[in-house]
């Protein structure tokens, strides 16, 4: 363990160590804990885990139950390509069920999963609040809106002929 390590991670990831060196022992800070760990692997890991309850002195299972209330946090490495489709009222109500079909029939995956090569993940989410775009999906940070299975389709093809 390095001599300044405090989250009993033995020193082996240094990023992690890092992260939690950087706040106080206090449980008020475990989102912003979960937050940057999130933002460092892409998900919340095990390992993260259990560094962060001995860090903060908390349950396993509390901290389970943060990562699993917010959205935000996910228990599963994503892919290079997160394709998320919004059901919120809006969208649904323009047809997003049918994009997220199509997404799952181009993908081969349902939502929640990641493909094999790990290049895409699918998600459904509530509103992304642009709803004046609605149906809407979004390619990590590309929002794509007034959208239709035809543009899921085409969207997924250019991903997939990427590198």
């Amino acid at each position: 363990m390095s001599e300044t390590c405090k989250c009993e991670c033995g020193g082996k990831d240094p990023k992690l160590e890092e992260i939690l060196n950087k706040y106080e022992q206090d449980k008020s800070n475990l989102i912003q804990i979960l937050n940057e760990v999130q933002e460092y692997y892409g998900y919340v890991p095990m390992k993260a885990q259990e560094a962060i309850s001995k860090y903060l002195d908390m349950e396993m299972a509390e901290i389970y139950g943060v990562i699993t209330f917010y959205s935000r946090f996910t228990l599963k490495p994503k892919g290079k390509y997160n394709v998320a489709v919004c059901l919120g009222t809006a969208c649904f109500v323009k047809g997003s069920e049918k994009l997220l079909d199509t997404a799952k029939e181009a993908l081969k995956i349902k939502e929640g999963e990641t493909t094999a090569d790990g290049k895409f993940s699918l998600e459904a989410t509530r509103c992304i609040g642009a709803c004046g775009l609605a149906p809407v999906f979004t390619v990590n940070d590309e929002v794509y809106g007034k959208a239709t299975p035809e543009l899921m389709k085409k969207v997924i093809e250019e991903y997939k002929n990427r590198e």
